[in-house]
């Protein structure tokens, strides 16, 4: 099957003759994603991915500043004054950007390149293999999409997804992850598993807390991997590769390429997080600012869309225990009657749905606040 088989009308502005909702539901049946259009030949962006003019007026008003996001050096940690310093530059990211990079984080660079390259593989693959894996079910642990909230955004976003979700179990039958990129992703999982642990204990030493204080509360166990493929894009000041939004989890831990595209949200300017040659982002998720009590922060970031791809980037969402129900909340060791609590507790699973429910540029912490 074609995607042009839809028969997708594209007018070159919302018109009156313009219906939203039918080009919608024929990209969504199409599963073919935003590859599918790139293959079909579109010269310019549907009108259902254009931004709205008021956040196209806002971006050429005000420009990315050029800073440099943290970039926090994990290669010497086990040396006790090494380590020191690393808890300090932790905790001063988390507390005033809310997103760092790090490097020598002891993930091998070949693991690293072979997750990329085989998440490129499978969006670029047979297509029939895509649409086998094409679903909007959450309870899926492997599954293709192309938006998550494509219903209920006001623009579709420039990317695809392949989703790896193991909200209830850490186990993950390696024959449901697509053959092209099987091997290279169960071999990332199982390092960048590791590294959240440690990440975890920096965290907790930048709380002041023992190092095992968030692993206790299974902070880090290890929720979803989403493997986004943002495809070239014929008109990138039109759209966005992902809207802006904060993530509804402890930690992500990101693996991007070098293409670039990711801007974090610092001092109520856009900023560009360059990628480093094997390097990996990290950025404080709503629920760790919330548990925190608002010390560290989960800041607004999203992707632009680029003339030139496809970029691919691969985040590790930390999300807690999702089921059976646990409770989390501020952390008492944290909260006294000169800072008390500023959210009131919550299970993972209500606050993640929360967000789902919700347009993705509008946190659910609000939602929480006592």
């Amino acid at each position: 099957m074609d995607i042009s088989d839809t028969k997708l009308s594209y007018p070159e502005s919302a018109g009156d003759h313009f219906d939203r909702a039918k080009e919608v539901q024929a990209f969504d049946d199409s599963k073919a994603g935003v590859k599918g259009l790139i293959d079909a030949g579109v010269v310019k962006v549907p009108t259902i991915f254009i931004r709205p003019q008021d956040e196209l007026s806002e971006d050429l008003k005000s420009p990315p500043v050029e800073m440099q996001v943290p970039v926090i050096d994990l290669g010497s940690i086990g040396e006790h004054h090494s380590r020191e310093r690393v808890v300090n530059e932790v905790q001063r990211a988390s507390e005033e950007w809310g997103f760092f990079q790090v490097v020598n984080h002891g993930i091998p660079l070949n693991v690293l390149e072979e997750m990329i390259d085989g998440i490129r593989m499978f969006h670029e693959g047979d297509p029939e293999v895509k649409r086998a894996l094409y679903s909007c079910d959450r309870t899926k642990k492997v599954r293709f999409e192309s938006n998550r909230n494509l219903y209920r955004s006001k623009y579709v976003s420039w990317r695809d997804t392949l989703t790896i979700s193991m909200p209830v179990s850490d186990h993950l039958d390696p024959d449901e992850i697509p053959k092209t990129c099987r091997a290279s992703t169960i071999e990332y999982i199982k390092h960048v598993t590791y590294l959240g642990h440690t990440l975890f204990e920096l965290l907790s030493e930048a709380l002041g807390l023992a190092l095992d204080h968030l692993a206790a509360l299974e902070c880090a166990r290890s929720g979803t991997f989403v493997c986004h493929y943002y495809p070239a894009c014929p008109e990138p000041e039109l759209t966005l590769g992902t809207g802006k939004h904060s993530d509804p989890v402890f930690v992500t831990v990101l693996l991007q390429d070098q293409l670039g595209g990711l801007q974090v949200m610092h001092k109520n300017r856009w900023v560009n997080v360059k990628p480093i040659p094997g390097g990996l982002v990290v950025n404080i998720g709503d629920l760790l600012q919330i548990i925190s009590n608002d010390k560290f922060k989960s800041v607004d970031h999203r992707v632009l869309a680029n003339r030139v791809g496809p970029r691919i980037s691969v985040a590790n969402f930390f999300t807690g225990v999702f089921a059976p129900p646990k409770v989390y909340g501020p952390i008492k060791e944290l909260i006294s009657e000169e800072n008390p609590p500023i959210y009131r507790d919550f299970t993972v699973s209500d606050y993640i749905g929360s967000f789902l429910s919700g347009p993705l540029d509008k946190p659910a912490l609000d939602y929480l606040k006592k």
